[in-house]
């Protein structure tokens, strides 16, 4: 039998014919980076490989680092290990790695989503003998409603919240939730003002050619008018300190697929909660496994013993990897920048 492409090791999931890492948590001399969220993508390895797409995402949050990019479809050899990056439809410059070596085809698909949207590559099937899904939202639960609803759900809070003269806070992730939100709004309904953690991911975005509209820190509004019609755009630790405070009476929301639970936004103290996430819902990751072809199917972080069961239901070869990852839970307050 062949051995393993990937196995689990302390430092991250390795490669061993390769000699490198995908999305290590501990500092190693190569890592495949499939996008920049903090739970992926860490600073202190020696060489990192990423989508070309990614470079300017990945250098916000991490700094000058020593990165080398492929455009999407390329394939390189190291090692003797053939390794290209392919669309997860998650965040801007997200992929999916395919490795292939003796014969094995294997996909680490980091995270990924396999519904429509603006502000990055569409997810796209790659066939394999072993595939390596996340499980963030792996449970039936989960069904997420199109993005138009939910932007005119969003759109129509703003418009109402606007006439009565209160601010929109809506929080949601700096990276990635902030620019698809962005991309989905009304701007005609009021000024937008976004915390001083989500700005330069704007900024990296516009430069890879996603169009968003019009985007100001807090500190460059004068107007009190444009302050109380605001749609403001932050990080649910802004949403739920002192920085919000300056926007006087407003309504609070929270964006993210936890919003499916019901209590979850009581809990959080919010008005509103809209589901929307970055990652599939039951059904796209019924979709993606199903496409990749795969009679193998290695399981990661979330809901991993109901996937695994399941799959196993369905006669795959379904097991799973420990691993740091957090899913849509984790994207914490480590955004560049101040509160402004």
């Amino acid at each position: 039998m062949a051995a393993d492409l990937i196995v689990q090791r302390p430092e991250g999931l390795y490669c061993p014919p390769g000699d490198f890492y995908i999305d290590p948590w501990r500092p190693v001399a190569r890592a495949v980076i499939t996008h920049a969220h903090s739970d992926h993508a860490r600073v202190g390895h020696g060489h990192y490989l990423a989508a070309a797409p990614a470079a300017g995402v990945l250098r916000v949050r991490l700094g000058q680092i020593d990165l080398q990019t492929l455009p999407y479809g390329l394939a390189i050899t190291h090692h003797g290990v053939t390794v290209s990056l392919h669309p997860a439809g998650h965040v801007l410059g997200s992929s999916q790695v395919r490795l292939e070596h003796g014969g094995q085809v294997w996909v680490a698909s980091g995270d990924y989503k396999v519904a429509p949207d603006r502000t990055c590559d569409p997810f796209e099937p790659v066939a394999c003998d072993v595939f390596i899904t996340e499980s963030t939202f792996g449970m039936p639960i989960y069904r997420w409603c199109p993005d138009d609803q939910i932007f005119a759900d969003i759109n129509g809070w703003w418009q109402r919240n606007a006439d009565a003269g209160k601010a929109s806070v809506l929080a949601c992730y700096s990276f990635g939730k902030a620019q698809r939100i962005l991309s989905g709004v009304d701007a005609s309904i009021g000024s937008i003002i976004v915390h001083g953690a989500v700005e330069p991911l704007n900024r990296a975005y516009r430069a890879a050619g996603v169009q968003l509209p019009p985007t100001r820190l807090v500190t460059e509004v004068t107007d009190k008018a444009d302050l109380r019609r605001a749609l403001v755009i932050c990080p649910p630790s802004a949403a739920a300190g002192p920085w919000v405070r300056r926007f006087g009476d407003s309504s609070t929301a929270f964006a993210s697929g936890w919003m499916q639970l019901r209590g979850a936004r009581r809990r959080g103290g919010y008005d509103r909660g809209f589901v929307l996430s970055d990652h599939a819902d039951w059904p796209g990751l019924m979709r993606a496994i199903s496409a990749t072809g795969a009679q193998r199917v290695i399981v990661t972080h979330g809901s991993i013993p109901v996937m695994v069961r399941y799959l196993g239901e369905q006669g795959l070869q379904a097991e799973s990897f420990e691993t740091e990852y957090g899913g849509d839970a984790v994207e914490a307050d480590v955004e560049p920048a101040a509160a402004g």
